[in-house]
């Protein structure tokens, strides 16, 4: 898992050849931190096949305004350069809403569901 700014989220996000999730996050918000851990596991777990990447928004916010992230922690999923999925908030559910929207994006066939 890496940090990205909004200079290298083309490259690192939308060109990507592989599916990326991406953590709009800032280091204020208890949200944020305190899905960190689950979003730790889920770049473990998907490692080489989903490419787990974290945007500071109060270190570049022009990717975030532009992909509608009007709150955080927002997770968005990424596949061929567009959107797949978004989940914004922390809840219980967190880590398996991700892992299962992963799954789906890994599955070629899959529509999005934004």
């Amino acid at each position: 898992m890496i940090e990205i700014t909004d200079v290298e989220f083309e490259k690192e996000v939308l060109q990507s050849a592989t599916p990326v999730l991406v953590d709009f996050y800032a280091d204020w918000c208890g949200p944020c931190r305190a899905a960190a851990p689950t979003i730790e596991t889920l770049a473990k777990e998907f490692e080489g096949r989903v490419k787990v990447v974290k945007v500071n928004v109060d270190k570049g916010s022009e990717n975030a305004v532009k992909f509608g992230v009007r709150g955080i922690p927002n997770f968005t999923l990424f596949r061929n350069g567009t959107v797949f999925k978004q989940i914004v908030g922390f809840a219980p559910s967190l880590e398996t809403d991700l892992r299962d929207a992963a799954t789906a994006a890994l599955a070629e066939d899959t529509p999005p569901t934004v």
